[in-house]
């Protein structure tokens, strides 16, 4: 068996490294750290506050979705574990609640299994989101994911790795037909309407590193959620999510969070 070391390349700048490395974290190389510093030279700052307020609506999308019932969540894409991730901001409100993360990622994965070593009702799974049955049909999956039961699928800061030639739509339209009714869909995603100078200089970084980044319009992103029931405040900036919908003055961000909930 090949050790997931013998694939780490520190040379090349790696997104969950990079979003670590943004979150405050330490598992990040100096090239991570070359390129992440670029994005926030690009963003004048903005990615870091942005990321930040991003994880603040993770916490608060699960720890709602497990206040409405739901025990169980898949992380899809799911990066480094790290800084108060899923299974973490749930613990307090579900102890019982399973969680599952899947990374494409082979150095990630090993290094996300040897920190949530010691972790009870958490899995992490090597696993490409875009090849849903494979992902649904694994063991450890099916072993921590009753899908005839309400699921929280997590979709956070990944698509916009997704390639539109692979129909980001039609993945996670695959994923909903396989949830039951009140299940949720917990996403965000970067937005191009905002700053689409910025956001085109930002792609460029991606271009050297582990995977491409594309950010898309407003539009296409609410069209995730079909099939889904948008529950308030709806499709918006994580400030204005965290705040129920309210609209600030202040600083806009590029990223768009919602949670929808099937019926």
């Amino acid at each position: 068996m090949t050790d997931a070391t013998e694939d780490l390349d520190p040379g090349t700048p790696n997104v969950a490294r990079m979003y670590d490395f943004w979150l405050g974290g330490k598992d990040n190389f100096a090239a991570d750290r070359e390129a992440a510093a670029r994005i926030v030279e690009i963003s004048e700052g903005r990615v870091v506050r942005g990321v930040r307020l991003n994880r603040a609506f993770v916490r608060a999308a699960v720890r709602d979705a497990a206040r409405a019932g739901i025990a169980q969540f898949l992380d899809l894409g799911s990066g480094l574990p790290t800084q108060e991730n899923v299974h973490e901001a749930v613990r307090d409100v579900r102890p019982d609640a399973r969680t599952v993360y899947v990374d494409n990622d082979p150095v990630v994965c090993a290094h996300g299994r040897a920190l949530l070593a010691d972790s009870p009702h958490v899995g992490f799974v090597q696993g490409d989101l875009r090849r849903p049955e494979e992902i649904m049909a694994h063991p450890t999956v099916r072993r921590m994911i009753d899908f005839s039961a309400p699921v929280a699928v997590m979709l956070v800061s990944v698509l916009h790795f997704v390639d539109d030639a692979e129909d980001p739509a039609a993945l996670v339209a695959r994923y909903r037909d396989a949830m039951a009714p009140g299940g949720r869909l917990v996403l965000s995603h970067l937005a191009s309407d905002a700053f689409p100078e910025e956001m085109a200089k930002a792609e460029r970084v991606y271009e050297d590193a582990s995977a491409r980044l594309g950010a898309r319009p407003r539009a296409q992103i609410r069209g995730f959620f079909d099939g889904f029931e948008l529950l308030p405040p709806g499709l918006t900036g994580p400030r204005e999510w965290l705040d129920g919908g309210v609209r600030t003055d202040g600083e806009r961000f590029a990223g768009l969070v919602g949670v929808g909930e099937k019926r």
